[in-house]
């Protein structure tokens, strides 16, 4: 055994270990030389726990103490001993005790100065995050980085643990694959041995779980590696990890049920979050009606209110023409809102608008005689409401708007008019918005809500054709492959999401196992017989060839760990993430290559005219 090697580590040393010699290795988390007495403060993946040493013992263990700086990587050996009375530190587990030096050695310096100080947590958040990403191996040493790994490492263990007492098997799936069109856009990797093929990455193992239902396997897992080529946001990287799921014989409720329990049992294992139990079930339908998104906040209400039928006959042309049109005219109460400033209630418009809304309506509601009211009263006779519509508005219209929004004095009610796609998203973001204003989300709850019945189909206007709402393999409920051609909008598949806190975690569905009606699917979105051959025919002739019910999620191993850890951004969660572009600021990549690389892979690069 080297002399060197630890026999304890540095979180670990308490009291009972008073009077034994310990051997330690770890980082210099920081030095302190007072004058012929040494301290430092040394660290491991366990924690901190201080050393010294003094001239008293040795100077020359004294002279090498001193020549320690930050982050050099030492090993000290030593007895434990009892810090001095008054001397101990109530915010370090290991404050009781220090060890006393008999023994230094630096096992490699450190250069100065350093990129960051890894010792200062409280001036992290000034640090440059490119910078941080660069020397990301450094940025991983600060202890709370740690424990996002050590967390993100307890989540999987628990996950497999689960899945194996459901007598799931762990199965890989290949890495290089066919390029198929999966919703966003694929990585391709060239073929070297022929010119002009390529494997592309896998966005999802989704025709390979699929097959192995066909294989017979009834019972598959993976944590699996994905890829999409798509534009970055704070929850979103090019290569994520899902907990891939599928199961054959089964119904939606079965994968709901099994799913549900493995979620409670992993967030209970690994952390004191509060989880609404059961989950909450929504259809697609009312999840848009009642919130305006399909991954609502269940932390709070704040409820859309439709007010279709208070303005169905409105004199109002505003309102009168989008409702004629197709159009809705919803509402959302702001508790307290009517203390606002005229520049706030405009920001809230600005969102609105950011979603493509025209405008945004507002009463601010008050109590009678408060003020100085457009409308003077209503029925009630107990509120009045100031606002630059009322005007317009017949008086029993401003009191159903009351009454249906159950507005109080001192609320503020906001309206958005448009078609149904913009009022939704505009809505749901202001419901967002008002409630991180009034701090209504607790953030010591996981509010996880089953989103059910997904559309098959929505309209693409852009392109103008048929698209899928979810994904191309989802089985239609029953009956309603009947409406393929009269009624596309209408179809609603097998198919549902996770939710947590207002952000997806989980998407799945039953999937479509005959051949038949997976070619009609695909026909319907605008892909040519030939196209499905060469995209799906494998999979179609599977499916001629003895393929089971079979269904499967996979919930989102990174954004568990964030909503564990309350982390905004995705990066912080993964031990080696990229920047927004994909860009690696450590390995630098992507990255040029030499020319005898893409002659080998019969390449070449065509670079984009520059502009003027």
């Amino acid at each position: 055994m080297e002399p060197w090697q630890r026999t304890v580590t540095c979180g670990k040393l308490r009291s009972e270990h008073i009077g034994t010699t310990v051997t330690l290795n770890g980082w210099a988390n920081s030095v302190r030389n007072h004058g012929g007495v040494v301290f430092i403060d040394m660290r491991d993946r366990t924690g901190l726990v201080q050393v010294r040493t003094d001239s008293a013992s040795s100077d020359a263990l004294v002279e090498i103490a001193a020549s320690v700086r930050p982050e050099f990587v030492i090993s000290v050996t030593g007895n434990v001993i009892p810090r001095a009375e008054g001397m101990e530190n109530p915010k370090m587990e290991t404050g009781a005790v220090e060890v006393n030096i008999s023994n230094i050695e630096i096992l490699n310096t450190c250069h100065q100065p350093l990129p960051f100080q890894v010792s200062d947590e409280s001036a992290m958040s000034q640090v440059n995050e490119e910078l941080r990403l660069k020397y990301r191996y450094m940025d991983l040493r600060r202890p709370a980085m740690y424990e996002k790994l050590r967390l993100r490492h307890e989540i999987i263990r628990k996950m497999r643990e689960y899945m194996y007492g459901q007598n799931f098997l762990e199965i890989e799936t290949p890495i290089l694959t066919k390029s198929t069109p999966e919703g966003a856009r694929d990585y391709l990797v060239p073929y070297r041995l022929e010119p002009g093929l390529f494997y592309a990455l896998p966005q999802a193992p989704q025709q390979f779980k699929q097959l192995l239902m066909v294989s017979g396997v009834e019972r598959y897992f993976q944590v699996a590696k994905c890829f999409r080529d798509e534009s970055q946001r704070a929850d979103r990287q090019p290569e994520f990890t899902q907990l891939d799921i599928e199961m054959s014989f089964v119904t939606q409720e079965d994968i709901l049920t099994l799913v549900e329990a493995m979620t409670i049992f992993v967030v209970e294992s690994c952390s004191d979050k509060k989880v609404i139990q059961p989950f909450p079930r929504l259809t697609y339908d009312e999840a848009i009606r009642r919130f305006g998104s399909d991954k609502p906040d269940l932390r709070y209400g704040l409820e859309l209110v439709d007010l279709g039928s208070v303005f169905a006959e409105t004199e109002f042309t505003v309102f009168k023409t989008i409702i004629s049109t197709g159009g809705q005219v919803k509402a959302i109460r702001f508790p307290t809102g009517s203390s606002l400033s005229r520049k706030e209630i405009g920001e809230i418009e600005s969102i609105a608008k950011e979603m493509g809304a025209k405008g945004m309506a507002y009463f601010i509601v008050e109590a009678l005689g408060s003020g100085d009211p457009t409308v003077q009263s209503y029925p009630s006779g107990s509120l009045q409401v100031r606002s630059p519509i009322a005007k317009f508005l017949a008086e029993a219209e401003i009191a159903s708007v009351l009454s249906e929004t159950e507005a109080a004095a001192g609320d503020l009610v906001l309206f958005i008019a448009d078609k149904p796609s913009i009022v939704a998203k505009s809505l749901d973001r202001i419901r967002r918005a008002i409630a991180d204003r009034l701090g209504l989300a607790d953030k010591d709850s996981m509010a996880f809500t089953w989103i059910t019945d997904f559309p098959v189909f929505e309209w693409d206007e852009e392109n103008n054709r048929w698209t899928y709402a979810h994904n191309p393999f989802s089985m239609p409920k029953e009956g309603h492959m009947e409406w393929i051609e009269s009624d596309p909008e209408a179809m609603r598949a097998y198919c549902y999401d996770i939710a947590c806190n207002g952000v997806e975690w989980a998407s799945g569905s039953v999937r479509i196992h005959k051949p038949e009606i997976q070619k009609a699917i695909l026909l319907k979105l605008g892909l040519s017989d030939k196209k499905i051959e060469d995209q799906f025919g494998h999979m179609l002739e599977a499916f001629t060839l003895g393929a089971p019910p079979h269904g499967g999620i996979a919930p989102g191993v990174d954004r568990l760990v964030m909503f564990l850890t309350e982390d905004d951004n995705i990066r912080e969660v993964i031990a080696f993430p990229k920047m927004g572009g994909g860009f690696d600021p450590l390995m630098q990549a992507p990255s040029p290559v030499d020319d005898a690389q893409l002659n080998e892979l019969s390449l070449k690069v065509i670079y984009p005219e520059k502009k003027a």
